[in-house]
């Protein structure tokens, strides 16, 4: 819809798109916005080229987001619910020299990798630090009996991904490389949430194997240059939302949210403590073949996708187990 609203210049509702999922009920919905006379909050979507962005020595504000995480941990410092950890397993001969260079590059293209949170007059900002060489720690661990081998991998990474991060120093993407026989390594990796999330780690994946065939080449790096940065955006978000179009944006959200539960009381066997704890656990299960392929047939007759068929269900049950209609349902 920001590719609607930049191109037309024009506010189409993103329930519009659920309501007319094909191309054609999209541009009817353009056409009648386009009628009415309905503008975008701030006309079209401008893009943040870098010659927009502030000096390097000027103040660069938080994106609404970010300011959120970093309330959240200066409120309890030292928790580690938004690290988000991926562990990789690589197969074949590794060249540890290469894969450095590449996280080194990595880390030069995406400034977000080399930001840290400081805190000015009261109020939070990003810092960005110059890109420099990338080292990459690594355990051995090929000496191991391969049953030893293997829990020593798994302590080393649940420890890995439980060693908090500090905002203000960093770095908030670390990287320690595990070799558990010859052709055999994990990479164990840990961002923070404040400056990654699910796809950008999709994003960093891609582009490690792309730059690290070139480094094992020699060549430089055959990606281009990013025309935009996520301090870029965070800047643009904070000059548009202010004033009447942040009212009216936080206007429409506490009508929505008004009445809302603050919790979800479910039959659980113990009481629900006074502080939160966070420590919980997962339900790991798997769906046959035929039960994925009702489930996306329930979506593509809905028009929806497979994520909201499933959260439907999750609400459905959430409502029956607590009696209640009205319930929220918090996603990564």
């Amino acid at each position: 819809m920001s590719r609607v609203r930049e191109a037309f210049g024009v506010e189409v509702p993103l329930r519009r798109l659920f309501e007319g999922p094909t191309v054609a009920e999209l541009a009817r919905a353009v056409e009648t916005a386009l009628a009415a006379g309905a503008p975008a909050p701030d006309g079209p979507i401008p893009r943040a080229p870098r010659t927009l962005r502030a000096p390097a020595d000027t103040a660069l504000p938080l994106s609404f987001a970010q300011e959120r995480l970093w309330f959240l941990d200066r409120l309890e410092p030292g928790q580690t619910l938004y690290n988000l950890p991926l562990v990789l397993r690589l197969e074949g001969e590794l060249d540890a020299a290469a894969l450095a260079a590449a996280f080194g590059e990595i880390a030069r293209r995406h400034e977000a990798l080399r930001t840290v949170f400081a805190e000015r007059d009261g109020e939070p900002v990003q810092v960005v630090l110059p890109a420099g060489p990338w080292e990459l720690p690594a355990a051995d661990l090929s000496g191991l009996p391969a049953a030893a081998r293997e829990r020593e991998a798994d302590r080393l990474a649940a420890a890995e991904a439980a060693r908090p991060f500090d905002l203000s120093r960093g770095p908030l993407l670390r990287a320690v490389l595990l070799r558990l026989a010859p052709g055999r390594h994990e990479l164990l990796l840990t961002f923070h949430h404040i400056v990654s999330d699910g796809w950008s780690m999709g994003v960093l994946v891609r582009e490690m194997g792309a730059l690290y065939a070139a480094a094992l080449d020699g060549r430089p790096s055959p990606l281009p240059e990013l025309p935009v940065q996520y301090a870029d955006f965070a800047l643009w978000q904070r000059r548009w939302l202010t004033g009447k179009v942040l009212e009216r944006h936080t206007a429409y959200w506490r009508e929505r949210l008004r009445g809302l539960p603050a919790e979800t009381e479910l039959p659980a066997d113990r009481s629900r403590p006074a502080v939160a704890s966070h420590r919980g656990a997962e339900h790991r299960f798997a769906l046959d073949a035929g039960q994925v392929s009702a489930l996306e047939g329930l979506a593509r007759r809905e028009g929806t996708t497979p994520f909201m068929v499933l959260a439907a269900a999750t609400l459905a049950l959430l409502s029956r187990l607590s009696g209640r209609d009205d319930l929220s349902l918090g996603t990564p």
